[in-house]
């Protein structure tokens, strides 16, 4: 059950009328709409396609931060996706997870050493079945004019903070740059007031979003610091699994009382990560409630469920279709409107 907290929040929030979405307009814009109003979509988890969606389904369907991936992603309901930034040789941002170009293409080496038309002759593949596409290597900008207006795109910079502002650069070109979300991981001050400088250089107009993990930070008081520092619509929250220990009953120091407080108080969305990583224990970044629970086990309660239950209104995963479908079966989701109609918040928060 979700906590007595979120029903009294409820109550207030859905009197408010600011931030509906008016009628006609795209589906990026009523994304954001609940992006930027936490409190008034409570009731409803979104979903953030990791990697653009290529992971579920054991690896098979699509190309890791590929296009058709992204496609897939938006057909399904997903509300954002996420994908990597790099660079070519040639200082090109193109979309690519790791710095090496083995496991995701058909090409072999480092991604620096290529220039963008070296790049252009590696061929993604499905890296569950190493199936070859006809799709490429993406630059940053064809990624981004595949998601206009139709999603939001979450943009995990695997670079320095200092390329922040190219990458947005790119983004303020193509009239979007209010659909992108960067983001940076905060441990304390002094990363704070580095990332701060390079947020301010770069402007407003820009959803960031900061990354806190239990390792490094052990309350919600850092959050509030972070709060004040940045005003964010979402903070990213990350329960670190070691090893094989039992899951966990409380999802850590960050998933308090205290934080879905300091969620409410600020206005902005708990974010939590149940994808997996290469070579790692499942659910590593969600206290052992993965996505290998969810569906390898047929447990989706206790991993969406649980997140969702103390106070994740975002969750990031492998699995978006699986993930989508358990969620509004379970009265997680509230359905967006369809053309020519008003997406206004339910008045009552459906709990199962």
């Amino acid at each position: 059950m979700r906590t007595i907290w979120l029903s009294l929040l409820l109550s207030t929030a859905f009197a408010a009328t600011s931030g509906q979405a008016l009628a006609g307009e795209s589906r990026a814009r009523q994304i954001l709409d609940r992006f930027e109003h936490a409190n008034q979509w409570r009731d409803h988890v979104m979903v953030a396609a990791h990697r653009a969606g290529s992971m579920q389904a054991g690896k098979t369907l699509y190309a890791e931060n590929s296009i058709a991936a992204v496609e897939g992603s938006i057909a399904m309901g997903a509300e954002i996706v996420e994908v990597d930034i790099r660079r070519s040789k040639d200082g090109e941002f193109v979309v690519m997870h790791d710095s090496w170009l083995d496991r995701t293409t058909t090409c072999k080496g480092e991604v620096v050493n290529y220039t963008l038309a070296d790049l252009k002759d590696c061929r993604l593949v499905v890296e569950g079945t190493r199936t070859v596409t006809n799709e490429t290597v993406s630059t940053l900008r064809e990624m981004l004019l595949a998601t206009r207006d139709r999603i939001l795109i979450n943009l995990d910079n695997k670079l320095e903070v200092g390329d922040l502002p190219g990458v947005i650069a790119v983004a303020r070109d193509l009239g979007m740059a209010d659909q992108v979300i960067v983001k940076e991981n905060l441990w304390n001050q002094n990363r704070i007031t580095t990332v701060k400088a390079a947020m301010a250089a770069i402007g407003g107009g820009v959803q960031f979003m900061p990354i806190i993990a239990d390792d490094a930070v052990h309350d919600a008081g850092f959050a509030e610091t972070v709060d004040h520092a940045f005003a964010p619509r979402a903070i990213e929250l990350i329960n670190w699994r070691a090893g094989a220990e039992t899951l966990t009953q409380t999802g850590g120091p960050l998933f308090s009382t205290r934080m879905r407080a300091a969620a409410a108080r600020g206005n902005w969305h708990i974010w939590a990560d149940t994808y997996a990583i290469v070579n790692k224990p499942g659910g590593f970044l969600a206290g052992g409630r993965g996505d290998e629970l969810a569906v390898q086990a047929s447990l989706p309660r206790e991993a969406w469920g649980f997140w969702a239950d103390r106070g994740a209104t975002i969750i990031q995963t492998d699995e978006p279709k699986a993930a989508i479908d358990w969620l509004a079966a379970n009265g997680y989701r509230v359905p967006y409107a369809g053309t020519g109609e008003r997406l206004e918040p339910a008045a009552t928060a459906s709990i199962n």
